[in-house]
């Protein structure tokens, strides 16, 4: 058999799967879920993304009447478990846990999977915006004041963040950007690292969650003027939003979201979706996501794909424009 006639047989047998698995669909999905279902963290346990997980899941085991086994896999600030997904046979028994990190990371490094090519969204889950925290040696207590003080003194503040390449390095550096700012950056592994620092006086400037902020705000260590979301957070009405508070157009959240691999027929697709509505309407979910600073979102499979799109653009364009490199 030669080469052409081979490239021909291959590409029949492609067409044939396809159709195959059109057909099969309805079949699979009011047999699913048939077995129990992996659910991939891809982080190490005991993380804000893990508890999420831990906690749907065992709602979704409820719902779904399968059993959801939670795998840590960590990594590659992420990439390892995120990889293992988009690899996976998309047959509804292989989900994965993801955030905008993982939107972020393929952006500034080596990565074999693309979010908008290889996962199929089920449903976003979770928002939580992050809280503007300065030092009070700084003699701001609005976003507006914070910035008149950055432009009188370029390169003077400092601000923290969880590390080169995370959300809160890139979410401060967007707010630099939209207000023509200049400051320095300085990395620690992780938000509890940076705390000391800040609360010093080491560095002036850090967005980090409510839940572990207000604590510094309440104890006067630190003041808060602002958070990060589209709108005011349930948990702290009493800060506007940086958008309210005259930076237009600005919003980051820090988000989890339910994904499968891609090419995941259909009606299992809907079928999850569905339950994942169900449970995240349980109080007692909603309380253990407020006692996070976070609110529950059950957006449509086309809504999280478009989100997950834009949150692409964003960070590109801003990866962009700030001339961050990965480390």
């Amino acid at each position: 058999m030669n080469r052409s006639s081979i490239i021909v047989h291959r590409s029949a047998l492609i067409l044939l799967c396809a159709a195959l698995a059109s057909v099969l669909s309805p079949a699979q999905a009011q047999q699913y879920p048939a077995r129990p279902i992996r659910l991939i963290v891809p982080l190490a346990a005991g993380g804000a993304m893990d508890t999420i997980a831990r906690g749907v899941g065992a709602k979704l085991t409820d719902s779904l009447g399968q059993t959801i086994v939670v795998d840590n896999r960590g990594g590659g600030g992420g990439t390892i478990g995120a990889e293992l997904v988009a690899a996976a046979a998309p047959d509804g028994y292989t989900l994965i846990m993801m955030s905008a990190t993982s939107v972020i990371r393929p952006l500034l490094y080596s990565a074999r999977y693309e979010m908008v090519r290889d996962f199929a969204p089920v449903s976003q889950v979770s928002a939580q915006p992050y809280l503007l925290l300065v030092h009070p040696s700084i003699p701001a207590k609005t976003v507006q004041e914070l910035v008149a003080y950055a432009k009188a003194n370029p390169g003077k503040l400092n601000y923290a963040s969880a590390g080169q390449g995370s959300i809160i390095h890139l979410a401060t550096e967007l707010l630099r950007v939209q207000t023509g700012t200049r400051m320095t950056h300085v990395p620690y592994k992780g938000m509890g690292a940076a705390y000391p620092d800040l609360i010093a006086g080491n560095t002036q400037i850090a967005l980090a969650s409510i839940v572990s902020g207000q604590p510094h705000v309440r104890a006067g260590r630190l003041r808060g003027i602002a958070v990060t979301g589209p709108k005011r957070s349930k948990s702290s009405p009493e800060f506007p939003t940086i958008a309210e508070a005259g930076v237009k157009g600005y919003s980051v959240t820090n988000w989890y979201g339910l994904l499968a691999p891609a090419r995941t027929p259909r009606p299992i697709i809907e079928r999850l979706h569905k339950d994942v509505v169900l449970v995240l309407q349980q109080p007692d979910l909603m309380k253990r996501f407020a006692a996070d600073g976070a609110d529950p979102v059950d957006s449509t499979p086309k809504e999280f794909a478009a989100h997950i799109k834009a949150e692409s653009e964003k960070w590109a364009r801003v990866i962009k424009e700030a001339g961050i490199k990965g480390e």
